[in-house]
Parts: structure tokens; C-alpha cells; sequence
């Protein structure tokens, strides 16, 4: 799997963005909730099994288990852990298990040569009996259950190749509980698409469609019929959701969640530069290109995990300079104190923006 972006525009995100920041906004003001004892929730993982689930073999999906005895906590379908690799690197990874079996986490992840070395380190390195560390399993993308608070009457499930992981455990869920659903599985070859025969094993319910078949499919392949009450759960490449979220422009009758393994493309950006502080070199960004993606490119040694602004792993302090702030994660104290999320702010038009790292 590749790195998320968490853009699931519904009433659970929004609640859940302000929960990890800790502070909830109301009525525009800020409010710092009551300080609590402090709980180390990180835990360890080990890794219990190992499974190629692709037939091009660049998919391989890992069972973990708690290293320590400890209960893991609770998950629901949409959720991802951060996994923290032997050597540093911090990775974003959907859990696509079962949530009912309690004692162990399954994610896979797809072989990514030039993505910055987490996918190979797990390929390479991760064998059984390695172990990783978690914070525990968090979620931007859930499931709104018809019935709880959700006008969905039915679902329709779109997957495009490595984006099954989210909406695999979503399959079993709306199993259960007997809702009215349907899935389109696409990708290029049927080779490349992971856990296709657990997809298959749901039946009529699933069409797998590939592009060595049936040539790349249109939006309204993908959608389907779409009827009035269809909550649409989409997770796939940037192409396909493009053409899924174009599709359903103006159709208020119709809910549209959506995951993204990639980062977001930049809108209406402007050139910029940037100082390190630490050794004064002055970095150009593209009007194109994210701060982070810049400071990568220069060699600047910098933490990130997801590089959608959902994590907070890329906060930085500014000293000097007026930042456009495009993130929906921190609060208004931090960035009033100068922090910024380095993967998708940027710095007001004609700004020089001197960075602490």
C-alpha cells in the first residue's frame, strides 16, 4: 500500500480531526480540554505471518500480533495504523482484516521501488517474528451504517487495485449486516489485484473489472447505477477519483466518501522559497510542488508519514514568514505559535519563509 490521503468529507471526519489534535472548536473559539495523566498507548507489534496475495508477487500482506501481551485496541473497517519500521521511517497502512478477530492486525502492502523506501524495507526486512511499533489503529475513512444516524440506504464499494485494503473489512461489515450493496474491483491485470479471491468469494455482489480486458473504465462504470441513497466508498488512484468525484458533482442525494493512496496535487499554488535556519540554505518550491516534496528533493533530511496533512508528522516551526496554511489538523493557537504541516502548506504569494528543522 501506498501513502493515504484521509479526504473522507463527512460529518465523522470533521469530529475526528479535531479529536487528534486534542482540542475541539466550538462556536470559534478554541477550548483545551482537562489535562489527563499521561498513558504511553504505544504498542508493539510482531510479525506472526507473511502472504503474497498478488500474482505478480509485489503485494505481500503481514499478520501482527501484540509482541507484549497486550490487548490490541479495538478497530472498525476504514481504519489504518502508523507503523513505525526498524529504520525510522514512519508508514500509513490500512488495516484489511477482520475487526472481530481481536488479537491481531493484517495490512498489506504493495511494492513500491522509487516510494521512498518504506514498501521495500517491509518487503525486504519484515520478516516473521520482526517487530514494529504502533500508536494503535486510528480512522478518517468510516463506514456510516444506515440506520445510526446515516440517510444511506445502500452502498456502492469502488477498489482500484492496492485500494482494496480499506474497503475490504467494509465488505464483511455490510455482509452482516444484510445491507443493500454492490462492488466494482478494477485494476490492470487480474495478476496485480491483491486478495482477489477473497473479493471473488462474495459472489454477484462484486464485478472484477481490468484493464487488460475491458480497456480503463469510465466514471459511470464505476458508479454503476448510483441510485438516490447510495453512500459511495471509493479508494483507488488519483485518476478514478477524479472522474468518480466529477461525475457526482451537484448529486446531493448521493454521499461520496473517499481515500487517496497519493499525495493530493497541489491548487493554485505560487513559487516560494524557503531558509533552514540550521544551515542557510535557501530552497525554490514550484508552483506545483509541495514544501516537502521540495526539501526531499534538496536532500533535507525531514520526518513525514502521510503527506496529506492528516498525520502531523511533517510539523515544522517557522521563524520568519507569512505561511498559507492548508491543513484542517492543527489549530488556530498552532499556527498563530508559526507550525505548519510541510506536506501541504505553503507561503503566502512573495514569502520567504525561514524553517527550524
Amino acid at each position: 500500500m501506498g501513502l493515504l490521503d484521509r479526504s473522507a468529507p463527512d460529518r465523522l471526519t470533521g469530529l475526528l480531526g479535531a479529536a487528534i489534535t486534542g482540542r475541539w472548536a466550538l462556536s470559534g473559539r478554541v477550548r483545551q480540554p482537562p489535562a489527563l495523566p499521561f498513558r504511553n498507548r504505544t504498542h508493539t507489534l510482531r510479525v506472526v505471518h507473511r502472504q503474497v496475495v498478488a500474482l505478480d508477487e509485489n503485494v505481500v500482506a503481514l499478520t501482527l500480533t501484540s509482541a507484549d501481551t497486550k490487548p490490541l485496541p479495538r478497530w472498525f473497517p476504514g481504519a489504518h495504523i502508523d507503523i513505525h519500521l526498524p529504520s525510522g521511517r514512519v508508514r500509513q497502512y490500512s488495516l484489511c482484516g477482520d475487526p472481530d478477530v481481536a488479537d491481531g492486525y493484517r495490512i498489506a502492502v504493495r511494492r513500491i521501488p522509487d516510494g521512498g523506501g518504506g514498501s521495500v524495507e517491509v518487503h525486504d526486512e519484515l520478516a516473521v517474528g520482526a517487530t514494529v511499533a504502533t500508536g494503535g489503529p486510528r480512522n478518517a475513512f468510516p463506514l456510516s451504517i444506515p440506520g445510526y444516524g446515516s440517510p444511506t440506504q445502500r452502498f456502492r464499494f469502488i477498489a482500484g487495485g492496492i485500494g482494496i485494503t480499506p474497503i475490504l473489512p467494509m465488505l464483511r461489515q455490510a455482509r452482516r449486516l444484510g445491507a443493500d450493496w454492490s462492488m466494482i474491483y478494477a485494476g490492470r491485470s487480474v495478476d496485480s489485484l491483491p486478495f482477489v479471491d477473497e473479493v471473488s468469494a462474495f459472489g454477484e455482489c462484486v464485478e472484477i473489472r481490468t484493464d487488460d480486458v475491458h480497456g480503463l473504465p469510465a466514471a459511470d462504470d464505476l458508479l454503476g447505477a448510483c441510485l438516490d441513497g447510495t453512500a459511495v466508498y471509493a479508494c483507488g488512484p488519483a485518476p478514478m477519483l477524479t472522474a468518480i468525484r466529477s461525475r457526482l458533482a451537484g448529486r446531493d442525494n448521493v454521499e461520496l466518501h473517499f481515500e487517496r493512496f497519493a499525495a493530493p496535487p497541489v491548487v493554485d499554488g505560487q513559487e516560494f522559497s524557503v531558509r533552514i535556519a540550521s544551515s542557510g540554505a535557501v530552497i525554490d518550491i514550484g508552483a506545483e510542488e509541495t514544501l516537502l516534496a521540495a526539501l526531499q528533493r534538496s536532500a533535507v533530511t525531514t520526518a513525514y508519514s502521510c503527506q496529506q496533512g492528516f498525520c502531523g508528522t511533517c510539523r515544522t516551526q517557522v521563524l520568519s514568514g507569512d505561511i498559507d496554511h492548508r491543513d484542517t489538523l492543527l489549530t488556530e493557537p498552532e499556527h498563530q505559535a508559526g507550525i505548519m504541516l510541510t506536506c501541504v502548506s505553503r507561503a503566502t504569494t512573495g514569502e520567504r519563509l525561514t524553517l527550524d528543522l
